[in-house]
């Protein structure tokens, strides 16, 4: 039996397509309010094991458990009306507003109207769209990133208890990238929903996920925290892959989460005599100074950005790594 606070449990799931295996012998847990992230190239089957948790596609071997019932005795409406979906296409209903696509499963869940505004006119807020001037739009008036926005606060109107988000910023420009990344972290830590998340980009999986499953045709070759998948690679196609990312050491996925969320001081409690690193460099090239003066001052840029101290840096790390 499953924990209680599991959220989903693949139990020897395989998935087949004619005689193709797209999935084999798939075991895997996720645990409720966890970030996770599957990575791996083309044709892996991080996709289809992505649908198959909202029965986009159903198994053909084994079984898959939400909150310890088998799938297939949820009813399908029901399943999905737990669960939001985001897409790298956006999928916008064209002939809806934005304001009516945000609504739209708040409404059928028969959230009071009133309540549906003011969550419609929050969401937009946040991802910075005025909603004197958004709401009433359509997908067709908005931009590539400006859906992408609309379509990830959709996914989470409802507080829904799972998202599923298939490389839905791979599109996007690098800096409509970063802040979307940005915005779901910080949609997550607030909500707790438990997100899955599909990309090909093993810096994207190590910046955003709790937990990382690698997958290589159609097997899962590792489950892992990043400094577990970075430090221990299973094999060199793990090991590849992240020697492919942007980051130098796992003290820069760190360091990157930290920036994203906030994790700093404010600049006013900065002590200008401390010694000064940018965004771009990792905590190990800070740890000598931060062993030496118990403090660091981050910089963004040319400004200072916060203060990180080694209190939090172990706090925001036990955090991170959930043990």
């Amino acid at each position: 039996m499953m924990a209680e606070s599991t959220s989903i449990e693949f139990r020897q799931v395989g998935k087949r397509f004619g005689t193709q295996d797209a999935v084999k012998d798939l075991n895997l847990t996720i645990e409720a309010g966890e970030l996770f992230v599957l990575v791996g190239a083309s044709g892996s089957g991080k996709t289809t094991t992505l649908k198959m948790i909202n029965r986009l596609e159903e198994t053909t071997t084994g079984e898959i458990y939400y909150q310890n019932r088998p799938l297939t005795s949820i009813p399908l409406r029901e399943l999905r009306l737990q669960m939001g979906y985001v897409l790298q296409q956006i999928a916008l209903f064209p002939n809806m507003t934005v304001a009516q696509n945000i609504g739209l499963i708040p409404e059928m869940k028969k959230m009071p109207a009133t309540k549906i505004k003011q969550r419609v006119t929050a969401l937009l807020s946040e991802v910075g769209l005025d909603a004197q001037t958004y709401a009433q739009r359509l997908p067709s008036d908005l931009s590539g990133g400006e859906q992408q926005r609309v379509g990830i606060i959709r996914a989470f109107a409802a507080q829904p208890q799972v998202v599923l988000m298939d490389e839905p910023f791979s599109a996007l420009d690098p800096i409509s990238r970063a802040q979307l990344q940005k915005l779901t972290l910080k949609i997550h830590q607030r909500q707790k929903s438990t997100i899955v998340f599909v990309t090909h980009d093993m810096n994207e999986a190590l910046q955003l996920g709790d937990r990382v499953g690698v997958m290589q045709a159609g097997k899962l070759v590792q489950v892992g925290s990043p400094d577990d998948i970075a430090q221990h690679p299973a094999n060199h196609f793990v090991s590849q892959m992240f020697a492919s990312t942007q980051t130098n050491d796992i003290y820069g996925v760190y360091l990157n989460r930290l920036k994203v969320l906030g994790y700093l001081e404010p600049m006013a409690a900065i002590d200008n005599k401390l010694p000064a690193f940018d965004n771009h460099q990792t905590i190990g090239e800070a740890l000598p100074a931060l062993q030496k003066e118990g403090a660091v001052q981050i910089n963004n840029g040319a400004e200072p950005a916060g203060k990180l101290t080694n209190k939090q840096l172990l706090a925001f790390m036990v955090k991170f790594k959930k043990e």
